[in-house]
């Protein structure tokens, strides 16, 4: 099984790449629209981790630039009928951070928004999600740790919620909640709502 990958960036689309090895073979990869992102330009350096899938006909190839984003990868596939396919949809729309809010809400309507997922197929696999959700602690690097970003999990998505209900976007706040929570790991909601708020004021000021 190919597990890791090193050498040059030969071609890049929306749904992969190919990487050319040193021994001069070239490797097609299935990677999210997040990876493809960040990918240098043709004929650059990339190393990637990577998930063999081994059918009856094929044998595919999905690249990660983190070896966590290739754990989250394999958490996603493990729910019962969400295939690879599915779950690089979802990654190229969520990072690990924002998977773990999604899944403890039980969003549906966020995770409907992911191309090929409906509400139905949402709901069922939030329900799978949320017991193994303690697997996705980022490979974002971000500040989200397993008990949530610097503070408890309960108070981060109750600020969430709260500055939601003031009519904030989630996109706007989130990474001002982080930021408040890494800085002030035992305030409450409550005190974190207005920190946030005084930030948001500041920001606009």
């Amino acid at each position: 099984m190919i597990g890791y990958l090193q050498g040059k960036l030969l071609s890049a689309d929306e749904k992969g790449l190919v990487v050319l090895t040193p021994g001069g073979v070239g490797y097609e990869v299935a990677a999210p629209t997040s990876v493809i992102a960040k990918l240098p330009g043709k004929g650059g350096e990339i190393e990637l981790f990577i998930h063999t899938q081994v059918a009856e006909k094929a044998i595919d190839l999905f690249g990660f630039l983190e070896s966590d984003d290739l754990d989250l990868f394999r958490t996603l596939i493990s729910i019962d009928k969400l295939g690879p396919k599915k779950a690089l949809a979802i990654l190229s729309m969520y990072d690990a951070e924002h998977l773990r809010e999604i899944a403890f809400r039980e969003d549906v309507t966020m995770l409907s928004r992911v191309p090929g997922i409906g509400p139905k197929s949402a709901k069922q696999i939030l329900w799978h999600l949320k017991d193994k959700v303690s697997k996705l602690t980022g490979g974002t690097k971000s500040t989200v740790k397993a008990g949530g970003p610097q503070g408890p999990q309960g108070e981060y998505l109750d600020t969430l919620a709260g500055l939601k209900g003031l009519g904030y976007a989630e996109e706007e706040v989130r990474s001002l909640i982080i930021e408040t929570f890494e800085a002030e790991p035992d305030l409450d909601a409550a005190g974190a709502i207005r920190v946030v708020l005084k930030k948001i004021a500041a920001a606009r000021s």
